[in-house]
């Protein structure tokens, strides 16, 4: 399976993080091989996003909703503010997002969508 440079990143920095970091109260955890939302739904990046930025709103926000923080994020998650100043969780700066047309807990429909958007790897 070929890697993309983020999903390299995010590994590494993902299995250097401490349990603590995927608490209960986090809005993510990891699951099989993908970090996911706490329903199971695949978490994904968006090449085109700068670190600590979204540049994916309106229609685009409402094909790829943002995955919102619960609790207090831990290293290397973070939150950051979105254009509408709702707060977005974040990895390495990297906006998170789930994919609309992803219907059920497992589904990856949305890893390399128009070679852009990937589920995050570990």
């Amino acid at each position: 399976m070929k890697l993309l440079p983020l999903s390299l990143l995010t590994l590494s920095l993902l299995s250097s993080v401490a349990p603590a970091a995927f608490a209960e109260d986090m809005a993510v955890k990891k699951m099989d091989d993908v970090l996911v939302t706490t329903s199971g739904m695949t978490v994904y990046t968006f090449d085109n996003d700068p670190a600590g930025k979204s540049v994916c709103n309106g229609p685009c926000a409402a094909n790829w909703p943002p995955v919102a923080p619960t609790g207090t994020p831990s290293a290397p998650f973070s939150v950051i503010k979105r254009d509408d100043g709702s707060p977005q969780l974040a990895v390495n700066g990297k906006p998170l997002y789930t994919f609309a047309a992803d219907k059920k807990a497992g589904d990856r429909n949305g890893d390399n969508f128009k070679n852009i958007w990937h589920v995050i790897k570990n």
